[in-house]
């Protein structure tokens, strides 16, 4: 059998790991053995630690909601709690962006779960009587639609529950709406 030499393509290989290898210390920008182990190696903890990030942000959200809401005399997992029966869906990273740069805005979501703890029946009635409002509200008065954004129509259809809504065009999207 012929020998078959390696060509442009190992070459190409070769200068792709030393090319991803570029500033480590030693031999491991260098030669390719110690550069291709240190990349595999690499590329192994960038994958990890983007898992760990997206746990340690929501650690650290998490973290700062909590103390937000033991200002305002109440535990993190009863505001959690009280926000899911008083039907506000919000996730932590706003929360926590509320907690630190706006302190009456997250008094006030505080004050509505501890609403929605007290009292979950009457949150349900406020929540169908605003449904019933929305509905008889007449369709010029709401807004001009053709005015409205491709994305502001989008979240108008998603709060009156119309599906399928996320590949139509504006044209398409005021029609579903009226």
């Amino acid at each position: 059998m012929p020998r078959v030499k390696g060509g442009y393509v190992t070459r190409r290989r070769r200068k792709k790991v030393i090319k991803l290898a570029k500033g480590y210390y030693g031999s491991k920008h260098a030669l390719y053995k110690t550069a291709n182990e240190q990349v595999m190696r690499s590329l192994a903890y960038a994958y990890r630690d983007r898992k760990v990030k997206k746990r340690e942000f929501r650690k650290l959200w998490i973290s700062r909601i909590n103390a937000a809401c033991q200002l305002n005399g109440m535990k993190y997992s009863r505001f959690m709690n009280g926000l899911s029966r008083a039907g506000i869906e919000m996730n932590r990273k706003m929360l926590a962006e509320l907690a630190v740069s706006d302190a009456n805005a997250f008094a006030n979501l505080v004050e509505v779960a501890k609403q929605g703890l007290a009292n979950p029946a009457v949150v349900k009635e406020v929540k169908e009587t605003a449904k019933v409002v929305a509905k008889e509200a007449p369709k010029a008065e709401s807004q001009d639609l053709e005015s409205l954004t491709v994305a502001e129509l989008r979240e108008l259809a998603k709060t009156k529950g119309l599906k399928g809504i996320s590949s139509l065009k504006k044209s398409e999207l005021i029609e579903a709406l009226k």
